[in-house]
């Protein structure tokens, strides 16, 4: 089943999104100033055949999303062709369901691209897969190397985390961030770029 137009003018413009938010905005934004996006990007969206309706699903908790969305939000300032509205994840269920990571996590960001008819064009989820792999193997030598993790199973939540295990991933994943941020952003519109051709040739061809 597909959105209608009607479930998606139900949410916010992202201007909206940034004034309810209660943390994390000044990263958000942070984000947003400072992400470098090549004039060969910003011509891609500029020159769609038509403007794309953009469904986002996200939290103002959510790291990915905080380094993600805004990636979104100036690529739909530049190009004046994404028309977003930002769904939150906790209060849309019926939304998220429909957009499971491996069909069981509700993982965030979500981007789902739709044309005028609302008809999906296809949808993005969390981060790029090179940054996932990457991750991995921060994570896997963190608990092979670091002693405040002796005892921690991985895939521990970090809500139940000892405070010096939870201390040290939180300073982990910031410097991850930060070593790698270049990269995931040029990934986050490469892979937005792909999706969006695929799915208007595909669309072309049906």
């Amino acid at each position: 089943m597909t959105v209608t137009r009607e479930r998606f003018e139900q949410g916010m413009t992202y201007d909206e999104y940034k004034a309810q938010m209660t943390r994390n905005r000044e990263r958000l934004e942070e984000n947003e100033r400072t992400v470098e996006l090549s004039t060969d990007d910003i011509e891609f969206f500029a020159n769609l055949p038509e403007p794309l309706n953009v469904l986002v699903i996200t939290e103002d908790w959510c790291g990915d999303a905080i380094a993600n969305v805004p990636i979104l939000g100036r690529l739909a300032a530049e190009s004046g062709n994404l028309n977003l509205r930002i769904f939150l994840r906790d209060q849309n269920p019926d939304l998220m369901d429909r957009y499971l990571n491996q069909g069981i996590h509700r993982s965030i960001p979500v981007f789902a691209f739709f044309d005028q008819q609302f008809r999906p064009i296809g949808h993005w989820i969390e981060r790029p897969a090179v940054i996932t792999e990457m991750q991995e193997k921060m994570l896997a030598n963190l608990y092979a190397t670091d002693p405040a993790f002796a005892g921690v199973v991985p895939g521990t939540s970090i809500a139940v985390m000892p405070d010096a295990a939870r201390a040290r991933l939180m300073q982990a994943f910031a410097a991850f961030r930060v070593e790698t941020r270049q990269i995931a952003d040029r990934e986050v519109v490469r892979e937005l770029r792909e999706l969006i051709s695929r799915g208007l040739a595909l669309r072309q061809e049906g």
